[in-house]
């Protein structure tokens, strides 16, 4: 027969056991919870951002809109071609139209090395000329638009300190706010930028909003993708606008569109990304 102090030890000794069993589920849920178990920081988001597959072999047609403070608006159509070469990316623009840009061209190495410049050529056609854009001018406008030359390709993750803000969403999808600072100022007057916050989709790490502070002038620019679409497995921006202001007053506006993407072209050749091709135009 089974006495009282028996009972009670029986009944410590099982929830003991419930408890202990409790927490070891506890333990393995916080193991298997993305974002807890092993919480990313702002630098390896944006390693995640850099390494996303962004295709290879890739044509498309671009429309490039310029909207001046007024409201008027300039409508540019382009032709691009993409190709990966190693780590490296190769890209080559040409404008269609309208008459005053038709065969401009534009040719693009962006390097995967760490403290590399990339190389830029942009080919004006009514002076026959190839004009090679050094360091120190890539913080300017390219061709108009409120982009400059340095947003033409990937920053160099280690010219920058990465702050990961708090995560957030953006029209319904979760994301990460991240701050980015340059290092030195030498890097702040090549980019064209003091600062920029960006916001980083979880689920497939692409930047679908930010904001960047220009160098050494009272203005802001607004980055804002406004269609992302998924295509042969390659998340893509189809709809972006780029909006400069200072305070609540925009200044001038881009929106670039894209249709007609495809990858793995067999036209898109390393013979293409030559300042040669370059020059021959379309």
């Amino acid at each position: 027969m089974i006495n009282e102090g028996e009972i009670m030890k029986a009944a410590k000794f099982t929830i003991l056991t419930l408890g202990f069993n409790i927490f070891s589920m506890f333990i393995t849920a916080l193991l298997v919870i993305p974002g807890i178990a092993e919480a990313l920081t702002g630098r390896e988001i944006m390693e995640k951002v850099r390494d996303r597959d962004e295709g290879d072999h890739s044509t498309s047609e671009m429309e490039m809109i310029l909207i001046d403070k007024k409201g008027k608006k300039r409508v540019r159509k382009l032709k691009t071609y993409g190709r990966k070469q190693g780590e490296d990316t190769q890209s080559l623009m040409f404008f269609l139209s309208p008459a005053d840009v038709r065969n401009t061209g534009f040719l693009t190495y962006d390097y995967d090395e760490s403290g590399k410049d990339d190389d830029q050529w942009l080919f004006l056609p009514a002076l026959r000329k190839t004009k090679r854009i050094a360091a120190g001018d890539k913080s300017g406008s390219f061709m108009g638009s409120d982009l400059n030359y340095s947003d033409m390709t990937t920053p160099d993750l280690d010219l920058y300190d990465y702050t990961l803000m708090k995560e957030t969403e953006v029209r319904g999808h979760k994301a990460w706010q991240i701050k980015a600072v340059p290092k030195s100022k030498d890097e702040a007057e090549k980019s064209g930028y003091s600062k920029s916050v960006v916001f980083i989709r979880q689920d497939n790490y692409v930047m679908i909003r930010g904001v960047r502070w220009v160098h050494k002038k009272r203005r802001n620019k607004y980055l804002d993708v406004k269609k992302l679409e998924k295509i042969d497995g390659i998340w893509v921006s189809t709809e972006m606008h780029v909006t400069t202001k200072s305070g609540k007053k925009t200044l001038h506006k881009t929106i670039l569109k894209q249709k007609n993407i495809r990858f793995n072209q067999d036209e898109v050749n390393e013979d293409m990304f030559t300042v040669r091709r370059l020059e021959k135009g379309l």
